[in-house]
């Protein structure tokens, strides 16, 4: 059950939509780390693990390669990474913490492009460090890795999502600064 919160009721008023429940929301979030080449390094490996537990407030699955690639050097059953699925409370909090805190503290940051939507209602943001975070310590870590979230929607299209993401408070960037 969606929480109806001002700013489902402001978004159901900007789309005309009459039914609250049929505003579109966020259902999970994704929050993934790949491993790569360090799959072998156990400092690494728990590195990961850690700042990320840290970072999502719940412990990290691994990811296991479905099949060989030789191009890669990897093998069915290799680990290539880390993820974690947010809902319900862990998912607000998260994307609270990520829109009002974490973004503004991304290097050069310029706003988010429309590029991150899919088209199908999803967005989808990769950090090049997971410094931004604030639960990490840079002068406490010494692993730098990079971080990608995927934000999963009901909505059904990327106009219709643009609308969402921009109402939840994702700084989009003006239509001159993704043309250059």
């Amino acid at each position: 059950m969606p929480v109806i919160t001002s700013t489902t009721k402001k978004l159901a008023d900007a789309m005309n939509i009459a039914n609250i429940h049929a505003v579109p929301r966020i259902t999970k979030i994704l929050v993934t780390v790949g491993v790569g080449k360090n799959r072998d390094n156990k400092q690494y490996i728990e590195a990961v693990q850690k700042d990320l537990a840290a970072i999502t407030g719940q412990k990290p699955k691994e990811t296991h390669a479905k099949k060989s690639i030789a191009g890669f050097n990897v093998r069915e059953g290799n680990l290539v990474g880390y993820s974690v699925t947010l809902r319900g409370k862990r998912m607000e909090d998260f994307l609270t913490r990520f829109v009002d805190i974490t973004l503004p503290r991304v290097r050069d940051f310029q706003g988010l492009s429309l590029k991150v939507l899919d088209g199908q209602g999803n967005a989808s943001i990769g950090l090049a460090e997971h410094l931004a975070f604030p639960e990490i310590h840079a002068d406490k870590t010494d692993i730098i890795f990079g971080v990608g979230v995927t934000f999963v929607s009901t909505a059904k299209d990327s106009a219709t999502s643009e609308q969402m993401f921009r109402a939840l408070g994702f700084p989009f960037r003006t239509k001159e600064l993704d043309e250059k």
